[in-house]
């Protein structure tokens, strides 16, 4: 005779997101694609007052989670700030994905890189920034009160 129990089972936060900044050559823009687990976006609009927090099935939130992405993430160039457009979002599995693009600097250019993705509202947030694409990625890692990191577009 088996027994069976049900276990609830509960989504873990992953507290950790993933940014990527790479250069077009095609288009010369430099393109930002943001991946956060949905578990992770849902509670931290939760925990910043949002009333809805129902990213999959409500575009308003998610719009306004694309929105806090947006504002907690800069790049800088020498002559100053790199003006990001905020293109849109997508689900696809159990990630959001927010996607940016500006004119590229082009590559071999140093960039100011900050970060700050759910760092302000979660002291073991990680929010880990990769740099290029293939062979050729660096890797920055932001921590709850981490300043600008710099590194150069391959």
């Amino acid at each position: 005779m088996a027994l069976f129990f049900a276990v609830p089972t509960m989504a873990h936060q992953q507290k950790i997101a993933i940014s990527t900044i790479s250069h077009n050559p095609l288009t010369n823009l430099l393109e930002v694609v943001h991946r956060v687990p949905l578990h992770d976006a849902e509670h931290a609009l939760k925990s910043r007052g949002a009333k809805a927090s129902d990213i999959v099935t409500d575009i308003e939130t998610r719009r306004m989670f694309a929105r806090y992405v947006g504002d907690r993430f800069s790049i800088s160039r020498e002559v100053g700030a790199v003006d990001l457009l905020l293109l849109g979002s997508e689900i696809e599995g159990g990630y959001i994905y927010i996607y940016q693009e500006a004119a590229s600097p082009g590559p071999g250019e140093e960039l100011l890189i900050f970060s700050g993705i759910m760092t302000d509202i979660w002291s073991r947030q990680e929010s880990r920034v990769n740099i290029g694409l293939g062979p050729n990625v660096d890797t920055l890692i932001f921590q709850p009160g981490d300043q600008p990191k710099t590194a150069t577009l391959p």
